[in-house]
């Protein structure tokens, strides 16, 4: 009872981060149902992994949350194992593992247990090993954990698997076959699908000698061995069975259990796994053992490199040169201890192709493990909302100088670029005091701001006196800077440093066919440039720097 309070308590903080009861949890949760049911079929019964792991745990408890919404009205939860069933009993049933959360319920689970070993969760694929007087007689694939397929004619192909043990007993064992993988990183390299390949292996007609070889097997239980679980190991690894000894190591606490999942997961592997597994040297009798989860193992898996978020919103942000970026905003979400409520769908062309829409879920990782990435669309809303999409064709490198309709985004990130380094480098001026100045209206145009005096900045709320003070000098301060970089901060197209020289007037007059006579110009760049100078909004505001006394305007 201690335990399972400890581990409600932990679990809390994670519930407060999961999303509360969406709208779209009434209308998806049949559909996102009925995905996981695919998804257990072909992955138990077929061998494929269609999603990947970490998404399809997070599908799972999404559904678990969501159907506790809808508690009495929603159909109890479907069995995984339910379509691998087939017609081979195992004489001990397979368990299965609780999956930990985090590091908290791993210490809370450690905390009431002794004698406790940690191994790698081997990802493969997990079978029966039936031996009658110390030779191999059956190998039975997992199935639903009561009954499986008898693999038993491939099996004995495989080097890997003892055939013939060094004394005459009877035995049962429990373990994982695996594709072996040579100083395989599973921080770095992931699955490389390994469980798929060993599945599908398998449950062909003919398993060749090449193949057969490449298959590994880790025994993670002896059901009826010795008390000792260093004994269990010792025989095992005398009988054959050496990688369960190699692999195994006694815990006492959390810091030593951490220590292993970490460099499990950033060091070499013979195998790809996905966590790590916490067993009690003490476990119930063979007999007793059922198709579910048992209290005296746990699986506590790697940090998730992909998180299964829920679209809310889509908007559309449009940047200085008019490009347009497709931002899903999400359903707050975990990863990499991060809390990650947007993501970039990076172009409006890639957007159109993946089609997404509020209430989709969608998978998102991180890119230098600090960026969020979009990956793909897991699951579709069946409700397609219409969307406000900008056309492209009005949003270009030479539109909204002004505040006109659908001109805000651009025109923020003009006047963003100005002040910044690559621009004027105005002191304490950046995009949120622009937004400001826009949203007291002081700002409607790209040059408005060289008019502004203390009297129209006082009528802005959370602008101090002190604070009125710095933007005004700031402000001043742009009159002063070279006219080459006022170039810059215009957005002037780029150019060799040394192709710019003379004034405006100068610049003004080269027509396409000039600044393509120039070395390094090519035709699109010189075509941009000519078309920047001689658009009539870019030399309306040179005449208004021109007027401001701006050098070389």
């Amino acid at each position: 009872m201690r335990l399972l309070i400890a581990l409600l308590l932990i679990a809390l903080p994670y519930r407060v981060w999961a999303e509360a009861c969406p709208d779209e949890a009434r209308t998806q949760v049949s559909t996102l149902a009925e995905q996981i049911r695919l998804w257990d079929d072909s992955y138990h019964r077929l061998g494929q992994s269609p999603v990947h792991d970490e998404l399809y745990d997070q599908a799972r408890q999404r559904l678990a949350h969501w159907r506790e919404c809808f508690a009495p009205t929603s159909a109890a939860p479907g069995n995984p194992l339910a379509s691998s069933r087939g017609t081979v009993p195992h004489p001990i049933a397979h368990t299965g593992l609780e999956k930990l959360p985090n590091e908290q319920a791993a210490g809370a689970w450690l905390g009431t247990r002794q004698d406790v070993w940690i191994q790698p969760k081997v990802d493969g694929v997990a079978v029966t090993l039936v031996y009658r007087q110390g030779r191999l007689k059956q190998v039975v694939s997992r199935g639903d954990g009561v009954l499986g397929q008898d693999w038993s004619a491939s099996a004995r192909k495989i080097p890997g698997i003892v055939q013939q043990l060094p004394e005459p007993i009877d035995l049962v064992l429990q373990g994982e076959l695996y594709w072996r993988l040579n100083d395989h990183v599973q921080s770095a390299q992931g699955g490389r699908n390994a469980r798929s390949k060993v599945s599908g292996l398998l449950n062909r007609k003919h398993l060749s000698d090449t193949d057969a070889a490449g298959i590994g097997l880790f025994v993670w239980a002896w059901p009826e061995g010795p008390t000792a679980f260093s004994e269990r190991l010792a025989t095992l690894a005398r009988w054959g069975f050496t990688d369960s000894q190699r692999y195994s190591h006694p815990v006492q606490n959390i810091t030593e259990a951490a220590h292993w999942r970490t460099y499990w997961y950033n060091h070499p592997l013979p195998f790809a796994s996905d966590g790590v597994v916490l067993h009690q040297a003490s476990r119930a009798p063979a007999e007793r053992w059922r198709a579910s989860a048992p209290y005296w193992a746990v699986a506590w898996k790697y940090p998730a490199s992909k998180a299964l978020a829920l679209v809310r919103k889509v908007r559309f942000k449009i940047g200085r040169t008019g490009r347009i970026t497709p931002i899903l905003e999400l359903e707050p979400v975990r990863l990499d201890d991060r809390q990650i409520s947007r993501v970039s769908a990076g172009s409006l062309k890639r957007w159109q192709a993946l089609d997404i829409r509020p209430g989709d879920q969608v998978s998102i990782s991180l890119a230098g493990q600090v960026i969020p990435r979009l990956d793909q669309v897991i699951l579709r809303n069946a409700t397609r909302l219409d969307l406000a999409v900008p056309d492209p064709r009005d949003f270009h490198a030479l539109s909204c100088w002004q505040l006109d309709p659908g001109c805000e985004d651009q025109l923020l990130a003009r006047l963003t670029w100005l002040s910044g380094n690559q621009g004027l480098a105005l002191p304490y001026l950046g995009r949120e005091t622009w937004n400001a100045l826009i949203q007291a209206g002081l700002i409607a145009g790209f040059l408005d701001w060289l008019t502004l005096d203390a009297a129209e900045l006082a009528n802005i709320d959370g602008f101090g006196d002190q604070s009125r003070a710095r933007l005004l000098d700031s402000l001043a301060s742009a009159r002063q800077r070279p006219f080459a970089q006022w170039l810059k901060a215009m957005g002037v197209p780029p150019a060799a440093r040394n192709n710019l020289k003379g004034d405006w007037q100068a610049l003004a007059a080269r027509d396409t066919q000039a600044w393509l006579a120039i070395d390094g110009i090519g035709p699109g760049r010189a075509a941009q440039l000519s078309a920047f100078f001689r658009d009539p909004q870019v030399q309306a505001l040179a005449e208004t720097l021109h007027v401001a006394g701006i050098d070389g305007f």
